[in-house]
């Protein structure tokens, strides 16, 4: 059975910091691309960064410079870092995991940038 579950989110203040971990079991982990989208209320879900299976990563021009992708092939786990956080990054943040036709989602972590 393929989970994938997101921890780290939550409330903090414009300027803050969060990290968001997503830890994946019942796939081979380092054969997936993994991602982390988002989906602002009333707004569709987006990508914000992407790491390959190779480590090659990509981000979204709204997050650039302020989030970083990671991943650890031991313990199954991909992150984002988060630093310097706005009101408009506020979202509920998704995992996913890719690989060929296989597309996997987490159940997704509120994050809240509010004063």
């Amino acid at each position: 059975q393929v989970q994938l579950v997101e921890s780290g989110g939550g409330l903090v203040q414009p300027g803050g910091s969060l990290r968001l971990s997503c830890a994946a079991s019942g796939i081979f982990f380092s054969k997936y691309d993994m991602a982390w989208y988002r989906q602002a209320p009333g707004k569709q879900r987006e990508l914000a960064a992407a790491i390959t299976s190779g480590g090659s990563t990509k981000d979204t021009d709204s997050v650039k410079g302020r989030f970083t992708i990671s991943r650890s092939n031991t313990k199954n786990t991909v992150y984002l870092q988060m630093n310097s956080l706005k009101p408009e990054d506020t979202a509920v943040y998704y995992c996913n995991a890719k690989w060929a036709t296989l597309s996997y989602w987490g159940q997704g972590t509120q994050v809240t940038v509010s004063s």
